[in-house]
């Protein structure tokens, strides 16, 4: 570890006054505007306790606004912390970021102090969104996942006095490469893989088993996320 890495200080939190008009503004009016039908299904399988992590594909930028959407607050009345790349949280964009739970992480060259946050914030029971593939990516397969999160999730495991590390799968489908205007999504969420069942004494075995089972639960609900028919509708707003 670099001399850089171990002096940079991460930390996160969620505004209250900016999460009480974004979450609105952004579930009742700027999502159902800008997009054409956008559906999600699986919202049972949301944790409402407990520290979880939120591990969705990685489509576009708007799935920093999507998962909140079918995850967050109106869905399971918990508010997301996010991992997200250090180039995302600088300027306007990353203003709010920071006052949205969001903290970045080095996707090349992760800091520890970004991995011990994210540690911290589950062994405090919170739901933490990561982005399994780490990069954005156009194609419509799942991309082979980064052992980061199983590593994560065991080592919380191991630490947490809060019950059981969760990770939820979410699969997000957009009907075009690159969003745009009238755009249709459809978020599915698959039930979540109890880090409890795993055996956290051998981290480089369970790492690697857990890794596998989470790349073949995205790709499960990730290949009925693509089909055509369309799934009923169920708006997080509505609660």
């Amino acid at each position: 570890m670099t001399k850089a890495n171990q002096t940079v200080s991460v930390s996160s939190r969620i505004s209250p006054w900016l999460a009480s008009i974004v979450y609105p503004l952004g579930c009742k009016v700027l999502l159902p505007f800008y997009f054409g039908n956008l559906e999600v299904t699986g919202q049972e399988n949301i944790p409402q306790s407990g520290p979880v992590i939120v591990t969705p594909t990685h489509r576009s930028r708007w799935d920093a606004l999507i998962v909140p959407y079918a995850a967050g607050r109106y869905a399971s009345d918990r508010d997301l912390r996010f991992m997200v790349s250090e180039d995302e949280v600088k300027g306007l964009q990353g203003w709010f970021i920071k006052r949205m739970g969001g903290f970045p992480v080095n996707t090349r060259h992760p800091h520890a102090s970004s991995l011990r946050h994210a540690s911290q914030l589950l062994c405090q029971g919170e739901a933490v969104v990561i982005f399994p593939e780490g990069n954005i990516y156009r194609e419509k397969e799942v991309q082979p996942l980064k052992r980061g999160v199983a590593l994560l999730a065991l080592q919380a495991q191991a630490k947490s006095q809060v019950g059981d590390v969760r990770i939820v799968p979410v699969s997000i489908n957009y009907s075009q490469p690159y969003p745009d205007w009238g755009t249709d999504v459809k978020v599915k969420i698959g039930k979540a893989l109890n880090i409890g069942e795993y055996n956290t004494a051998t981290v480089k075995k369970s790492s690697q088993q857990l890794t596998n089972d989470l790349q073949v639960a995205l790709e499960s609900i990730h290949e009925e996320n693509l089909t055509p028919e369309r799934l009923p509708v169920m708006s997080a707003c509505n609660k």
